[in-house]
């Protein structure tokens, strides 16, 4: 039997190995202050006999982070990770930093998906792991206006899947890539398509990708609504960055309406912004309030807290969720 004690600048740390021929045993106590930790381990495999090791190591965090802070990937350490359940659904919010018109800033997408993302964080309590937002989007079809940013849409498709892929990797099983900007609509469901065939043999896999103003039906709870549906640095736009960030909405009461217009639908026409719009927005910004952006935060927050309800519910095998 090997015995260690390390004295610390603030704690005490005891690691006992006893071994014999078919296995080792370890013992760990910790004391910091009034908090004592022991754990024990047995094991003839040396991974685990080393994981045991890392797993044991004096906590850092002196004091538990609020449980809607403590599921947010960025706040976290691979230990804390490490013990999160594979169940719990895990949230990738995609946007884009892009052109807005003349009246909003490039950053709006990733503002709002930020907004929306936040809320439904703690709204869930604890019951979903949310990813950092990735604000580079499929954007080429607003390259003409200056401030745009984009991949090229096959890179991002594949920057997507890589990370997605990540997430599968570390064993999480259900997975949603929310999105917040048309022009990755596609690509995200490309996307998670394209490793559902990779992964075909699983069947306890759950890879869901959604735009988020699609999770609700605003109309339903906000009357006064002008727009059928998501334009661009539109109403719906402006009225919640009015909510969140007044001061970067600028003089949207004098900006034009411009119409959605009927693109040879039922089909699919492929389109730059120049071709809809000389200005960068489509639909009517100047009928944008605060008080409608609030009501449109709190519904598509809800729709999202929703759907992750929903992922974590799931059996692990149905089709239907």
């Amino acid at each position: 039997m090997l015995v260690l004690v390390l004295v610390l600048s603030e704690a005490v740390l005891v690691l006992v190995l006893e071994s014999s021929d078919a296995s080792l045993t370890i013992r760990f106590d910790y004391e910091h202050g009034r908090k004592r930790l022991s754990t024990s381990t047995r094991s003839n495999d040396r991974s685990t006999i080393a994981h045991a090791c890392l797993a044991s190591q004096v906590p850092t965090r002196h004091s538990p982070l609020p449980t809607h802070l403590s599921m947010y990937l960025a706040n976290l350490t691979w230990p804390d990770v490490d013990s999160i359940s594979r169940d719990l659904p895990v949230v990738i919010p995609v946007a884009a930093l892009e052109q807005h018109g003349h009246h909003m800033p490039v950053f709006t997408d990733s503002m709002l998906l930020g907004e929306i993302v936040r809320r439904a964080g703690e709204a869930c309590d604890g019951d979903a792991l949310f990813l950092p937002l990735m604000w580079l989007g499929n954007s080429h079809h607003h390259m003409d206006f200056p401030g745009t940013i984009s991949a090229e849409p096959r890179v991002w498709l594949d920057l997507l899947s890589g990370l997605v892929d990540n997430v599968i990797t570390h064993g999480f099983r259900r997975i949603l890539v929310i999105n917040g900007h048309g022009g990755n609509d596609v690509p995200t469901r490309q996307a998670t398509f394209e490793l559902r065939q990779q992964h075909r043999r699983r069947d306890d896999l759950l890879l869901l990708a959604a735009t988020y103003w699609t999770l609700a039906d605003p109309k339903e709870t906000i009357p006064d609504l002008h727009q059928e549906g998501m334009g661009h640095a539109c109403e719906w736009e402006p009225s919640m960055v009015l909510q969140l960030a007044p001061h970067l909405v600028i003089d949207h009461h004098q900006v034009p309406e411009v119409t959605f217009g009927d693109p040879f639908r039922p089909a699919s026409r492929a389109w730059t912004m120049p071709d809809r719009s000389e200005l960068g927005h489509i639909g009517c910004p100047a009928v944008a309030t605060a008080e409608k952006g609030e009501l449109l935060f709190q519904t598509f927050s809800e729709g999202l807290v929703r759907l992750i309800k929903r992922m974590r519910a799931w059996d692990g095998k149905s089709w239907d969720g």
